[in-house]
């Protein structure tokens, strides 16, 4: 379910469909957040409960229709006139209005304690209570996502009034800031200055606190798949000697969840841990945790040691843990107990699925481990690495372990979208094709086309007009050219890209301009342009015509700069 979601949230992102599809997939997200609870729910009798929430959403509307007439009237100039010509002068409250609208049936004040709470809690409002409020609050609002919900806070905390304030104009001055922005905002407080108050020194966080925070963290980084925002919300924390708490409430968390979800959980902690803000020590503490009670554990769990395997693997990308370390590590634990071997096992696997065996040995081989080091005594080492099927670890490679399964187009557009919206680095990608395709796969028409369309749809920036993120090309135009190494092999590319361009509606100038930057970069040559525009294979022509037309203007520059070079 969490793939299906994942590329529903995709979609939506990417705005390559209609605004209705869009707003329906949106619903179908939000609902499933909200515990498949629908917004609007069966009617039937109502709950004395229910009725006075009714009441409570109806005066926030009333609210809402006040502060409409309200701006409504300034923009008019004021009700002066139609009070005998008194309008905002007067001192009497009804001279301006205000008793003309009625508030509510009760004409109940607003309730205050929802912004005072804010401050109550000092500093910003905690990402924990941020996260919980988007299941359905009762504010009129829309959901609030990812720091809306902080900048709010701080704008209610900015614009700083009196209690005794008539209720209504509270609303509209709440309203009109946000509607006018820090400009009026700035006005306010110079024609009515109330000094900020000091921010106090933030306290130290104990470990409940830590546990309930880094719990609305995973949650949120989960649902939304924002690394950046992930990161800067673990920093914030500025708990370094508690994040082992952090670790294992990630690892808890994820392990009986999807493989994506492992795996995003994985690589938040490597780029954490890249980034400075976890500390090796802590994220092996959290992590021993885990391994202390994973044979009890696999009652529940039986595939715990593959879980684990997932969670773990992503820390020995580059600028994580080199293997010898970490593997002697986590194996302190295990190795007792006996299962320091499967663990390891589980991980060289997941290892091999993104580069070749001999690679993979030569890493074990150059890290200076030993399978002594973590097998029982009584442990037939040999036994145990052909049972493995691990041979490359002690310098051999079976020709089992060499045998390549082929993949389907569509197997290979999944596993490369995922490599480069991880930002994986060209080598990194280039060892998953070394290990996952021999050489006459890499080679073939179906993984030229996957390859391009994959690197051509990140490189889409989806703006209106659409635009070229140019320097996504040039990083990944060493990668192109190599598998891109004949005119056949680039004629293959631009077919592919003339497909992307189908699929995506043919946008204005957006062949025009990768058209550009793969010839800038060197990635497809004139004679493979001049072999596509003078195509006539049947296959290849949903588009073309489109196709052509829109890069009129570059044929025309590339012989224009033929004719100079041949003058010259």
């Amino acid at each position: 379910m969490d793939q299906y979601f994942a590329q529903m949230d995709k979609i939506i992102k990417e705005k390559k469909t209609s605004s209705r599809i869009r707003f329906m997939l949106q619903d179908v997200i939000d609902l499933r957040r909200s515990g498949w609870v629908p917004r609007r729910g069966e009617q039937g009798p109502k709950t004395i409960d229910q009725i006075h929430k009714d009441a409570e959403r109806e005066e926030q509307m009333q609210l809402v229709k006040v502060q409409q007439q309200l701006i409504g009237g300034r923009d008019q100039g004021g009700r002066g006139g139609q009070h005998g010509g008194q309008g905002a002068r007067g001192s009497q409250p009804q001279d301006e209005g205000w008793n003309t609208v009625p508030i509510s049936t009760k004409n109940r004040p607003i309730d205050t304690s929802r912004s005072s709470s804010s401050r109550d809690r000092g500093g910003d409002r905690d990402r924990f209570d941020r996260f919980e409020r988007r299941d359905g609050s009762r504010d009129a609002r829309p959901p609030v996502t990812k720091r809306s919900f902080s900048r709010e806070t701080e704008e209610r905390r900015s614009d700083s009034r009196t209690p005794t304030e008539p209720p209504v104009r509270r609303v509209a001055s709440m309203s009109d800031d946000r509607n006018r922005g820090s400009r009026d905002r700035g006005v306010k407080r110079e024609t009515n200055p109330t000094p900020p108050p000091a921010a106090p020194a933030k306290p130290a966080m104990t470990e409940e606190e830590l546990d309930k925070k880094s719990s609305a963290i995973i949650e949120e980084y989960l649902h939304l798949n924002d690394m950046k925002e992930a990161l800067q919300c673990v920093a914030e924390l500025n708990s370094a000697p508690l994040l082992f708490v952090f670790v294992r409430n990630g690892l808890e968390d994820t392990l009986e969840r999807s493989a994506i979800a492992r795996e995003r959980m994985g690589l938040l902690l490597h780029q954490l841990l890249k980034a400075g803000t976890l500390p090796t020590t802590q994220y092996y503490k959290g992590l021993q945790e885990i391994l202390e009670v994973a044979e009890d554990m696999a009652i529940d769990i039986p595939h715990i040691w593959q879980y684990l395997a997932e969670l773990i693997t992503p820390m020995l990308h580059d600028g994580g843990i080199p293997m010898g370390q970490l593997f002697r590590e986590i194996s302190k634990p295990l190795v007792p107990l006996g299962k320091a071997g499967l663990l390891l096992v589980q991980i060289l696997n997941l290892l091999c699925k993104g580069m070749t065996h001999k690679k993979v040995g030569g890493l074990w081989t150059e890290a200076g481990l030993n399978w002594r080091d973590f097998l029982p005594e009584d442990e037939d080492v040999n036994k145990f690495v052909t049972e493995q099927k691990i041979e490359f670890t002690l310098g051999e490679e079976s020709d089992e372990t060499n045998q390549k399964k082929p993949m389907s187009g569509e197997e290979l557009s999944k596993h490369l979208d995922r490599l480069i919206q991880d930002k994986a680095n060209n080598q990194r990608i280039r060892d998953w094709v070394e290990a996952n395709l021999d050489q006459q796969q890499a080679a073939a028409n179906q993984f030229v086309r996957a390859l391009m369309t994959s690197i051509c749809q990140s490189a889409v920036i989806c703006e209106n007009p659409y635009k070229v993120d140019v320097e996504q090309i040039t990083q990944r135009a060493k990668l192109l050219q190599r598998y891109l190494s004949d005119e056949h092999r680039e004629l293959q590319a631009l077919y592919a890209l003339q497909a992307l361009m189908v699929h995506m509606e043919q946008p204005a100038n957006l062949l025009r301009m990768f058209f550009d930057a793969l010839y800038d970069e060197d990635v497809i040559k004139e004679e493979a342009f001049y072999r596509w525009e003078s195509s006539k294979d049947p296959a290849e022509q949903t588009g073309k015509g489109v196709a052509l037309k829109s890069v009129t203007a570059f044929f025309t520059w590339l012989r224009e700069a033929e004719e100079e070079s041949d003058k010259d």
